[in-house]
């Protein structure tokens, strides 16, 4: 049935569509994230340090320790940032959610007003074809 709450449930239904389809996207960049971060930390534990040996073995040793820091640095930062888009997403889908779900609702409510009306209707118009048979049946029976 058409009611006039038919448009804003199908514009509430793509938003909150758009909304999930955003939110699994920010997922997947949470999870790139996370993976990358997995990724810096096991590459810091495989990083050797030397025991003995020239001074520019130590220094290369520690630059490549300092770069591995910043890159875990780096990457817990994308997690911090991932996770913060993650949580938002979050909540414009519970309020798209929300605003489908009450839209949807009043639909619903339309319908069943308009389903009543008709019932009513029908009833009133049954009512009337019985009087008139019944009227009908008066005059032939005299």
């Amino acid at each position: 049935m058409k009611t006039r709450f038919n448009s804003l449930v199908t514009l509430k239904k793509r938003t909150m569509q758009k909304s999930e389809e955003i939110l699994q996207g920010l997922n997947k960049d949470l999870n790139s994230a996370s993976e990358a971060l997995q990724l810096s930390y096991d590459s810091l534990k495989d990083v050797e340090i030397p025991i003995t040996g020239t001074m520019s073995d130590m220094l290369a040793s520690r630059t490549l320790l300092s770069s591995q820091r910043s890159l875990i640095h780096h990457n817990k930062e994308w997690v911090d940032f991932a996770t913060n888009q993650v949580n938002q997403a979050r909540e414009q889908l519970k309020l798209d959610m929300i605003e489908y779900e009450k839209f949807n609702y009043l639909e619903l409510e339309e319908i069943k007003k308009m389903l009543q009306e008709i019932k009513i209707k029908e009833a009133k118009d049954l009512d009337e074809v019985a009087l008139m048979a019944h009227a009908n049946n008066k005059r032939k029976s005299i």
